[in-house]
């Protein structure tokens, strides 16, 4: 079974539990918000927010393809502007698949099929690999803060398993498609431990920086912004 829901294209990925601003200013994705404003008020006034693959988030080309496992984001908050845009605070819900896309309408609609994570509930196993990756994300955390001077994260570093896995998705400062990666696990523990194997990654590329002679750190790949 599946359920229609608006989607709203963006350069980033959306994950459960994740708060996001969003500024509206084009007229599809007015139209979109007036259609949302517009529905009963005890309606959820909810979206879809997917990663673009090809195309741009604004302009007459707009999006091309879009990535297919996306995050439901309902709307807290909405300010009406008095030029027409709209400023929005979403927080990530649940995670989505697109089964068919309907480009009918000013804005992209599609028949979506929810996605909950495999497996049961939190065992000794997975504490113990939440509790590694909370050990790491902290010192993650750290490392980040001296090099770049401020922190992936405002707060404490979530306890509950769950919670904590979509949080260091979320801050993790890695590209695009490996948060995509991170929004597609399957389940709590594949995303802890690739959530690990990022954090390594990015710690001894980090260690390295300094390292590096000017010329050298202008050819790596890796960014710290």
């Amino acid at each position: 079974m599946t359920d229609r829901l608006p989607l709203f294209p963006l350069n980033t990925v959306l994950f459960p539990g994740v708060v996001m601003p969003l500024y509206v200013f084009e007229d599809r994705y007015r139209s979109l918000v007036n259609d949302l404003i517009s529905l009963p008020p005890d309606a959820d006034r909810e979206f879809g927010v997917v990663a673009i693959t090809i195309g741009y988030e604004v302009g007459d080309t707009g999006v091309q393809t879009i990535q297919r496992v996306g995050c439901a984001a309902l709307v807290t908050d909405i300010t009406a502007n008095p030029d027409g845009s709209f400023e929005l605070l979403v927080v990530g819900r649940r995670r989505f698949h697109v089964r068919h896309l309907d480009r009918s309408q000013d804005y992209l609609n599609a028949d979506v099929e929810w996605l909950a994570d495999r497996g049961g509930p939190v065992n000794a196993e997975l504490a113990a690999t939440a509790a590694r990756a909370g050990r790491l994300f902290d010192r993650y955390r750290a490392e980040v803060r001296d090099l770049r001077g401020d922190d992936v994260l405002d707060g404490d570093t979530p306890d509950d398993p769950v919670d904590l896995s979509y949080t260091l998705a979320a801050s993790l400062i890695v590209p695009l498609a490996d948060r995509q990666r991170l929004l597609e696990s399957p389940d709590l523990g594949n995303r802890l431990q690739l959530g690990i194997a990022m954090m390594r990654s990015e710690l001894q590329a980090i260690r390295v920086l300094p390292a590096l002679p000017a010329t050298s750190l202008a050819r790596t790949g890796w960014c710290p912004n």
